[in-house]
């Protein structure tokens, strides 16, 4: 009797890739070779909308002419002291003022290690503080991004303190691939949190996060329609197609209203989406990073990408 022949399951090609991409993130020697490189100005301008925060105004303004809000995010993490933590306060705050003097909505971005988390908790919410004062002045809002998995609890705590200071004026990013997601999507419900979904972009192990791009997507799905039924102005951010379409269809199907929730995208990411989901009425916020620190970020982006990745090698060796 033959034996049926089982083969393996192939692994896309964006999987294989993915994890050492993220690891070139922590590369100083590719980091400087990318920052000489003269070619790579261009292609980091699609994803970054600047060194500085009045070019980055104006990508904001231009989105706004077409209907689209933002929230900006000055690129950096993972300071090492203090002084740089105040640093970093002393400019989100500023950034909050300079957007309502610009006229425009005041919603920015903020990671919890440009804070100081690596310092203590208690340095990372006394920082998080006055921002969230100066967004409450200014009718402003901070959403706090989720990192790695290892500062996940940590920023889910100091977020659900600052909630309670400061509700309607700060919420976080819950990523799908983890599979502590649904426990703290359910958190945030409780607490009429905002959450913006996200699929995930750090290298995590098997332990704490799903390994299969199904099962990551699967989970996202159900996560966005438990968002979509109970959840406070959930932010749908992806730009899966599939993912896109089920959203619109469970909204529809469900009636529930397109002022109660919005798409997210990152700036540079499927503009013509963007377009054409902002003018079939949905609410589409584009997220903006700015700043010198993009290299880490702007990887993140290419692993996502890996035809991306493989264009960026091709220059990097003939440049």
């Amino acid at each position: 009797m033959a034996i049926p022949l089982r083969l393996p399951r192939q692994i896309p090609v964006q999987q294989l890739l993915r994890r050492p991409l993220l690891a070139l993130a922590e590369s100083d020697q590719v980091e400087g070779l990318m920052r000489r490189n003269g070619f790579s100005k261009g292609l980091v301008a699609r994803f970054v909308a600047g060194e500085d925060l009045e070019t980055a105004l104006g990508q904001v303004r231009a989105l706004a002419d077409q209907g689209m809000t933002s929230t900006l995010d000055q690129l950096g993490e993972n300071v090492a002291s203090e002084e740089e933590a105040r640093q970093a306060v002393g400019s989100y705050t500023a950034i909050l003022d300079r957007i309502a003097e610009a006229n425009l909505e005041p919603n920015i971005s903020v990671k919890l290690t440009m804070l100081g988390l690596d310092l203590g908790d208690p340095v990372a919410m006394a920082n998080l503080a006055p921002i969230l004062e100066r967004a409450e002045a200014v009718g402003g809002f901070v959403r706090v991004d989720m990192e790695g998995s290892t500062y996940t609890e940590r920023t889910m705590a100091i977020v659900e303190a600052m909630h309670d200071r400061f509700p309607g004026r700060v919420g976080t990013v819950i990523q799908s691939y983890l599979r502590r997601a649904e426990a703290d999507v359910e958190r945030m419900i409780a607490r009429n949190a905002r959450v913006r979904l996200v699929k995930g972009a750090y290298a995590e192990p098997a332990t704490v996060a799903f390994q299969d791009r199904r099962e990551v997507d699967a989970n996202y799905a159900r996560l966005m329609t438990r968002l979509l039924d109970a959840g406070t102005y959930p932010a749908i951010a992806t730009h899966d197609p599939a993912l896109i379409a089920q959203a619109r269809d469970h909204a529809a199907r469900q009636g529930i209203a397109s002022d109660r929730w919005e798409f997210q995208m990152l700036y540079g990411v499927r503009r013509d989406e963007q377009v054409a989901l902002t003018k079939a009425g949905y609410r589409m916020r584009i997220y903006v990073p700015f700043g010198t620190e993009w290299y880490p970020y702007f990887t993140r982006r290419i692993a996502e990408r890996p035809a991306n990745a493989l264009f960026v090698a091709r220059q990097l060796v003939s440049g």
